[in-house]
């Protein structure tokens, strides 16, 4: 069906022909392409760090990939189910020369993946990234003899030490939370945040947890990312339990979305500007965030006489401008908070714990905190492609359409319409153009979404 390698790692659904789909010889190259650059630092020892989602492939990609290493002498880290964020910290506190978290993030279950880190934790950069898509695509390697083949260790307590440190932020307050006595439900999407946030949250002393999709068998109860259409289920459970909120995870945890106290959506565009809130009140600083995030965080940003960064869509891009601008906090419009005081990644962990601080030191609830924010509405949309579409040609042609309104093209293609804006632009991991929309309520974000939909639709 489908296999994508790019400058992040390498993305398909599992089984049929190699190098069509994402099947045991690709994963072998891929990973043998990782291997031969890591070791062109020409270091005597190598270490990896490993984790994965709970995906059904997710046993045996890691085997493949940890073996494949082992075979170049790398000796491997495997941290079991595992949250990307949780992967990310390992890799730091292992002191390891890098890591490889096996997981398709909100792709549907039939998909996986191997996402690359430095030995920074952080995703490899574009130039990077291009060493390893070159070795692979040459497909020349030399793997070790047999007196030097790599080990694999298990480390059984890497989101203990996660959650230490995010409750160790002076910024945190899980007395103050425990004060509260939070009701809160969380849908944990068959994956690994159904062992994280429970633990995560039972740390910061909440003690009323209600979980629902919580069994970690990978067999994705709904559609995996967290939007509005797939989470009816945790809505109407936050009203059952008369809940104060609800928690939504993609299966690697690096995504947040909240439900309201009236079983709303909190929107997932929200959860940055939330975090943001709070985090500036503490510690004033630039925000940095994608080009596909609410303006809110930028009128939020101006209240704190700061200013807001945009980068490229995607969290590496995030990354390097948080660290070239000095930013105290960023992410991304789909749930991502990164704290740089904690690590430079996503994380759905820090952001729970984050916003229940907020809410705990404010005394408002949800509800109430969205009310404080420049309210938006946002539509996201996709146009599927087939094989013969050109994407780059497609937004090239709205471009030219469009010309008169002075169109960004860092990433794609966003348009800034007085009253909304739009932003087009291909995936990296589907083959799709995605159509995000952002105006003053939800009837006309989706109406002009529609519009450009059709229009797409009819250029494909």
């Amino acid at each position: 069906m489908a296999l994508i390698s790019s400058v992040s790692g390498i993305r398909g659904t599992i089984g049929g022909k190699p190098g069509t789909n994402l099947t045991p010889p690709d994963i072998v190259a891929f990973s043998s392409a990782y291997a031969t650059w890591l070791k062109s630092s020409g270091k005597d020892t190598y270490t990896v760090v490993i984790g994965r989602d709970a995906r059904p492939s997710g046993k045996m990609v890691r085997d493949l990939v940890s073996q494949t290493l082992c075979s170049f002498g790398i000796n491997i880290i495997d941290c079991g189910l595992a949250t990307t964020p949780t992967v990310e910290m390992e890799v730091v506190r292992q002191n390891a020369d890098g890591g490889i978290i096996l997981t398709a993030s909100h792709n549907p279950e039939n998909w996986n993946a191997l996402k690359l880190l430095n030995n920074k934790g952080e995703f490899l950069d574009a130039e990077e990234g291009a060493k390893i898509l070159k070795f692979a695509k040459k497909g020349v390697f030399e793997y070790c003899d047999i007196k030097h083949i790599g080990s694999v260790s298990r480390s059984e307590d890497a989101l203990d030490y996660h959650v230490k440190a995010i409750c160790n932020l002076p910024q945190i307050n899980p007395e103050l939370i425990a004060q509260k006595n939070f009701t809160v439900v969380v849908d944990a999407i068959n994956s690994v945040g159904g062992k994280a946030i429970p633990q995560m949250l039972k740390a910061l002393g909440v003690r009323n947890v209600h979980v629902i999709n919580g069994d970690m068998h990978g067999h994705f109860s709904h559609n995996p990312e967290p939007l509005k259409e797939h989470l009816s289920d945790i809505m109407n459970a936050v009203r059952e339990h008369n809940a104060d909120m609800g928690i939504v995870v993609d299966p690697d945890v690096d995504r947040l979305a909240f439900i309201d106290d009236k079983g709303d959506m909190f929107g997932e565009e929200y959860t940055l500007v939330a975090a943001a809130d709070f985090w500036l009140r503490k510690n004033p600083g630039a925000v940095v965030s994608n080009m596909s995030s609410s303006r809110a965080l930028d009128d939020l940003a101006k209240t704190f006489n700061q200013k807001r960064f945009t980068s490229a869509v995607g969290e590496v891009h995030v990354v390097t401008a948080m660290k070239k601008n000095s930013a105290v906090i960023g992410g991304e419009g789909n749930g991502g908070v990164i704290l740089p005081d904690l690590h430079y990644g996503r994380d759905a962990l820090v952001g729970v714990a984050i916003v229940l601080t907020h809410l705990a030191e404010t005394g408002k609830t949800l509800s109430e905190l969205k009310q404080s924010y420049s309210l938006y509405a946002m539509s996201k949309n996709k146009v599927q492609l087939n094989e013969s579409t050109d994407p780059d040609g497609v937004l090239e042609t709205l471009k030219t359409k469009y010309a008169e309104y002075s169109p960004n093209t860092i990433d794609g293609l966003k348009i800034d319409f007085p009253d909304y804006w739009v932003h087009m632009r291909k995936s990296n991991t589907e083959p799709i153009i995605r159509i995000y929309v952002e105006a003053e309520n939800s009837d006309r974000a989706q109406e002009i979404a529609s519009s450009f939909v059709d229009e797409i639709q009819s250029m494909v």
